[in-house]
């Protein structure tokens, strides 16, 4: 037995965790991101891509196990965006992955934690197809993955779909590793100079230190977070004093008329298709959530259902018919 294998066999069984991959950058993550309304940390992962490290979960107590869940958390981040979601996960007796994307049936693959493979071969064609992955050099690199390997451990798999996933753009910040603790992972995400904090309330933007800005990381993220902020005030003041500036003599103004604001996913014009989206979305995954005893897909369901209501019923009541 090798040298590698020897570590492999003798390392404890890592506790249960989950990394979830969004090909997005973080901007566009966050919204999404507040719909699960858990504490994670969002990180950038490659020019199109960011990954959330979540800070517990369901599973730590035992009620649902982690695929369970961090597969309904991965549905859920993809209802009503056009980009995929790829969930890692892992517990002390296997470890895989979940692909999302949309309204498709999610694909995913299992090992147990030796790294036997656990899965149907043709899954991992349909993730390769998916992500437009090279269907011959990255689909031969991913048939590895799925044989025999008495050296390769099941965080050793996730390690190497990792590897793969580099020639599509994949790049996760130094020391997030598929297996690690969920502490050492955090810590990982919380060296990233852009990491942002979504909170359980669904807010955002918080300090990642967790709220301890004495060291010189907290404060390096706050003195970036207030620079942001006063941009940001910047910003819409200048758009205000473009808006209410008034018209000269004659129907002219000094900068001509405004310019009408872009359209905004998430803007007025499409709260209502966003949340019909999400209810729509949300009710058959609650109901084969209750008939399969499934509480991650409980979860989802529900967590569509809420958000979309509580969305709907807002844009209502602020935007009322004329």
């Amino acid at each position: 037995m090798s040298t590698e294998s020897s570590r492999g066999a003798g390392r404890a069984r890592p506790a249960s965790g989950a990394l979830l991959l969004c090909r997005a950058e973080p901007g566009s993550v966050v919204p999404a991101a507040r719909l699960l309304h858990e504490r994670m940390l969002l990180a950038r992962a490659g020019d199109e891509w960011s990954v959330l490290v979540p800070e517990g979960g369901p599973w730590r107590s035992g009620a649902d196990p982690v695929e369970r869940v961090v597969n309904g958390w991965a549905i859920a981040l993809t209802v009503g965006v056009s980009w995929p979601v790829l969930a890692l996960w892992w517990d002390g007796e296997r470890a895989g992955f979940t692909l999302a994307a949309g309204f498709r049936r999610p694909v995913g693959y299992v090992w147990l934690a030796d790294g036997t493979p656990a899965g149907v071969e043709e899954a991992v064609r349909t993730f390769a197809d998916r992500l437009g992955l090279d269907p011959v050099l990255d689909m031969q690199a991913l048939e590895e993955l799925t044989e025999p390997d008495a050296d390769a451990d099941a965080a050793a798999r996730l390690s190497g779909v990792l590897a793969v996933l580099t020639r599509a753009g994949v790049f996760l910040p130094p020391g997030l590793v598929p297996g690690d603790p969920t502490d050492t992972l955090l810590e990982a995400a919380l060296l990233q100079p852009d990491t942002r904090r979504i909170g359980t309330d669904g807010s955002d933007g918080r300090s990642a230190t967790g709220g301890d800005e004495r060291g010189p990381l907290g404060r390096r993220q706050k003195r970036n977070q207030e620079e942001a902020r006063g941009r940001a005030r910047e910003q819409e003041q200048q758009g205000t004093r473009e808006v209410r500036e008034p018209a000269r003599p004659g129907g002219v103004t000094g900068a001509g008329p405004p310019a009408p604001r872009p359209f905004r996913a998430g803007g007025p014009h499409s709260v209502p298709a966003l949340a019909l989206v999400q209810i729509t979305a949300g009710l058959p995954l609650a109901v084969w959530g209750l008939r399969h005893r499934s509480g991650g897909w409980i979860l989802a369901g529900t967590l569509l259902l809420a958000q979309g209501t509580f969305t709907l019923t807002g844009h209502v009541l602020t935007h009322p018919r004329d």
